[in-house]
Formats: structure tokens, sequence, C-alpha cells
């Protein structure tokens, strides 16, 4: 049995949904479930490194594939104990290692927690890397070009935003991963 997190009342599954059903929209309605991954994580960086802050908000760790953004993993492979009707109203049921649109008929209008600046940081994330469509091609992407990867030699290594802004080169990199912290605080006194 794999270990499943409890999702805390600070993360946002509606937006970690839209940021998955964009990137299902553009692969054609459906998409690879790593290729997902690997997806809405280098969004989650590119956001980082240009706005200082990730889209999703979620947590990394480095798994034997590449970075993994935790509690949108677990949604996708429909492990996630709570808020599955925020998840389900953009995403579908996993089938054969895709995951497709909850609705085909679901457009970018319907993505309403996505900012401009989220869909800048979505359209580059997907310029970049469309072409690559094998997912394992992505994840070895991701080993070579994202020096916060770790091999966790078959487990998992939490990475924390001050790596990720220390390998981005940012200064401040902890001030920036505790201004992180500091909104995620925030969100659990609105959501209690």
């Amino acid at each position: 049995m794999s270990f499943v997190p409890a999702i805390p009342d600070w993360f946002d599954t509606r937006k970690a949904a839209q940021v998955t059903a964009w990137f299902a929209m553009r692969a054609g309605g459906r998409i690879n479930i790593l290729r997902a991954t690997k997806l809405v994580y280098l969004a989650d960086r590119l956001g980082m490194e240009w706005y200082e802050r990730p889209l999703t908000g979620d947590d990394f760790v480095s798994m034997p594939f590449g970075p993994v953004n935790t509690y949108t993993y677990s949604y996708m492979k429909g492990k996630a104990p709570v808020r599955q009707e925020e998840w389900s109203a953009f995403v579908g049921v996993e089938i054969d290692h895709d995951l497709p649109l909850a609705n085909p008929e679901l457009g970018d209008e319907d993505l309403d927690e996505l900012s401009r600046a989220d869909l800048r940081v979505l359209n580059a994330t997907w310029d970049r890397f469309k072409d690559i469509v094998d997912q394992f091609d992505l994840a070895e992407w991701t080993h070579e070009y994202c020096p916060e990867w770790r091999n966790p030699h078959g487990s998992s290594i939490p990475i924390d935003f001050a790596t990720v802004f220390d390998k981005l080169e940012k200064a401040r990199p902890v001030e920036l991963a505790e201004n992180i912290q500091a909104e995620r605080e925030l969100r659990s006194l609105l959501a209690g």
C-alpha cells in the first residue's frame, strides 16, 4: 500500500485541477499522467523563477522519474481523501495512464482560478516542452536540468522551496520560501 499524504487546508485543489486541465486541453483532451506531473512541476518552477511563487503552491518531492507535486499527484492518482469534487470538475479519472478532461467541452474560459500571470507561465511551459511528447524523455529532462532533483533510489525525498530558489539563483532563497509559507498560513486561517 502506498503512502497518501493528508491534503492540507491551504492547498488550492481547484487551481491545481485547472493547471492540470490546461495541459490536458493543450495535449488534445487527455494527457499521460507522468507527462502531466512533469509539466505541472515545470510550470510551478517557472512561476518561482519569474514571480517568486509557484502556481499551485504544492509541496515538491524527488521521485524516481523526477520532481513531483505531492498533493496534485495524489489527486491525479485518485488517492486524495478530500475535496474530490473540486478536482473532478476539471480532470477525469485516470484511464490507461492518461488523465482526460472531466468534460470535453471544457475551455480556457472555465479556468477561473488562473491569473494572467499564471497563463503566461503555462503558455511558456507548454511552448518549451510541447514537443517532448514521450513522458520518459520529459522525466529524463528534469533529471538533467532540474538540479534540485536528487535520485531517491525508489523512494521520495522532499524538495523545499528554498532549494528550488537557490538552484534558480535567486537572491534570498530562504526569505522567498518563508514568504510562501506565510501565504500558506494565511490561507489556512481563512479556510478555518
